[in-house]
């Protein structure tokens, strides 16, 4: 009876002792188990540099917006307008002064380039080979926009879209040679081939691709 005793209280220490090897392990084993799960499961951020790197534009449609910084046929600075990608077309968005108060047409024209009298600018933009006009039915360029009315002070808020294409992509505006955004000494009819009875071109700025 005494051996079974003592062989019973052997066996007893023994499973101690590896209970308590076999604790200190598992406490060990617990954050190297958790470190392992966050770093398998939390994804690495992207940044910057490869966002722009994936998408070519920094996830912007179009790419970046472009400033056009206008003059007319003496030079003198009438401000600016910025081109914009949106779902209907481009958009130009600006303020300019120091034209004459009325009604002026308004277009995006095919070459960067203002030399005065802005006939360099070439003709309106027309990748899909239009006649001039919103109201003329086998119309319109894509760089036909609504006439600006200009207010007695001799300024005016800008808000004009084109009759559709884009900034860079299919029908893009910024090729090669750039674009213009042309203002002229009248207002547009809409409906006449090539420039709607216009008038001179008074006002210049080119936008190029960048």
């Amino acid at each position: 009876m005494m051996r079974m005793t003592k062989t019973g209280a052997g066996c007893l220490a023994l499973a101690v002792v590896l209970a308590a090897c076999g604790g200190g392990d598992a406490e060990e084993a617990a954050p190297g188990a958790d470190t392992t799960a966050a770093t398998t499961t939390v994804p690495m951020p992207m940044d910057s540099g490869q966002m722009s790197a994936d998408t070519g534009t920094g996830g912007m449609t179009g790419g970046a917006p472009v400033t056009v910084a206008m003059r007319d046929a003496q030079g003198r600075d009438l401000g600016s307008v910025t081109l914009a990608e949106s779902a209907q077309g481009v958009t130009l968005t600006g303020s300019l002064r120091g034209l004459s108060p009325g009604e002026h047409g308004i277009h995006v024209h095919t070459t960067g380039r203002c030399e005065p009298p802005f006939e360099s600018a070439g003709p309106h933009w027309n990748p899909t080979s239009k006649q001039h006009g919103t109201q003329n039915p086998q119309g319109p360029h894509l760089g036909d926009m609504s006439n600006l009315t200009v207010g007695a002070d001799s300024s005016v808020m800008v808000q004009a879209t084109t009759a559709g294409g884009t900034l860079r992509g299919a029908n893009a505006l910024l090729d090669a040679d750039g674009a213009a955004v042309v203002i002229h000494a009248g207002a547009d009819d809409y409906r006449t081939d090539p420039s709607g009875q216009s008038g001179d071109r008074i006002a210049c700025g080119t936008a190029m691709a960048s």
